[in-house]
């Protein structure tokens, strides 16, 4: 196949769907010889946060001068966005070649019977495994897709494991409460392999539990180590991080919002682990490292005169740090909104959460795919002081011409949205 070819049959499989289960990666990795197995990874789920702790791990593991690999999901323009080595992502060449040898191995288990056809998100990970094999990578670090458990990346043993935190998702099929979602992500727990948490409250219970079971030493944030805001800005912030009683030392991160600092937290004690057993890994690597990270759509500024801020923020508690956020960095500020979601998520509570009565939302839909919600109707949740637009492009000019050159213009509610504005950028540009 080339590139446009393996990108029609990624977009031919999303009929499939997602289906949790291990039986088809299980059998497509052994069709390709278990490149996996050869891999030093670190794992990482969690509700909100997994995307910028692996970009952070990412980046302290290169500062330290090692070969790293990085799997991430959804992706924002491209698929190739999903698979980087040493922050470049996958050229569209390699990307197809890869896709062929990935697509050749899943007809053959699924014409042998070994198991049904995988779905998009399994053939992406292997993908992921047989590149990062094939590129003699000194670490990949891997985020999960959904869950944990029964997520397709959960064939990994890592060297560290990393639950951010724990919130209600996906309850359709990670389950209504908070325990049994936390019981999801506690799978990729491996026996006797550290573990590097901030989840709280009813969702602790069951990792620490696994960890137990699993007699994996476990670092909770509140804890065992913790970070104290220095000085905050959108342009970045400074924090003391402290864990235990020898151990204080300050950080710059280029990522702002009080959740962020507890992100580089759990990143920056993932890597020091990691560094236990690779002397490569050097305090100054993780200084480096944690200061240069970015993760795009995330409380990301892309301009000023109006500040421009993207971000996915697609669920109540990314909707609540997003309102953090705007309250602490603009607290008189009038926020001219860009919103669209998906009608599956909760879309009430999201709009609750994050709009104020003062802000302007102009709604929009969030792609073209079957998902996303209507304008119109998310206009209405919104109240009057909403206004369905017909596409991204149109609602933009006009929330920036409202906000004026010192206002804010924040266009979020899904990542979908946010990728779907950066690829008219990118046309426009």
């Amino acid at each position: 196949m080339d590139y446009r070819e393996s990108i029609a049959y990624l977009d031919s499989l999303g009929k499939f769907g997602i289906r949790l289960g291990m039986e088809r990666i299980e059998g497509l990795l052994r069709e390709l010889g278990n490149p996996e197995k050869t891999l030093k990874t670190v794992h990482v789920t969690g509700t909100n946060g997994k995307g910028s702790v692996v970009s952070m791990i990412t980046d302290i593991l290169l500062a330290a001068g090692l070969k790293v690999g990085k799997f991430t999901s959804p992706h924002l323009v491209k698929y190739n966005e999903r698979i980087t080595l040493n922050d470049q992502d996958i050229s569209d060449t390699e990307f197809a070649r890869v896709l062929t040898l990935i697509r050749k191995a899943a007809e053959t288990v699924v014409r042998k019977g070994v198991c049904d056809q995988p779905t998009q998100f399994e053939i992406l990970t292997a993908a992921a495994f047989v590149w990062f094999a094939e590129q003699k990578v000194d670490y990949a670090v891997i985020e999960v897709g959904m869950g944990g458990l029964w997520d397709s990346t959960n064939v990994i043993v890592p060297v560290v494991s990393v639950i951010t935190n724990v919130t209600l998702e996906h309850m359709n099929r990670l389950g209504n409460t908070l325990e049994k979602i936390a019981m999801q992500k506690a799978g990729i727990i491996k026996d006797k392999v550290p573990v590097v948490t901030a989840a709280n409250e009813e969702a602790l219970g069951p990792i620490r539990a696994f960890a137990l079971f699993r007699q994996a030493p476990i670092y909770i944030y509140g804890r065992a180590f913790s970070g104290r805001e220095v000085t905050s800005s959108m342009s970045g912030q400074r924090f003391t991080l402290s864990a235990g009683d020898n151990y204080h030392s300050d950080y710059d991160i280029l990522l702002p919002g009080e959740h962020q600092i507890v992100n580089a937290a759990v990143a920056i004690v993932a890597a020091k682990l990691v560094s236990k057993q690779d002397p490569r890994i050097t305090e100054i690597a993780l200084h480096i490292g944690a200061a240069h990270t970015r993760w795009p759509g995330r409380l990301e500024r892309i301009g000023t005169g109006p500040d421009v801020i993207l971000d996915g923020a697609h669920n109540p508690d990314g909707a609540l740090v997003l309102r953090q956020a705007l309250n602490k960095y603009y607290p008189d500020e009038q926020v001219y909104f860009v919103f669209g979601m998906m009608a599956d998520k909760d879309m009430k509570k999201v709009i609750k959460t994050l709009i104020r009565p003062l802000d302007m939302v102009y709604t929009v839909r969030a792609d073209d795919g079957p998902r996303a919600a209507e304008a119109d109707r998310l206009a209405a949740l919104v109240g009057k002081n909403a206004v369905a637009k017909s596409d991204v492009g149109s609602a933009y000019a006009e929330a920036v011409q409202a906000a004026g050159k010192d206002g804010v213009v924040c266009v979020c509610g899904s990542l979908y949205l946010v990728g779907t504005f950066k690829s008219l950028q990118q046309r426009q540009n």
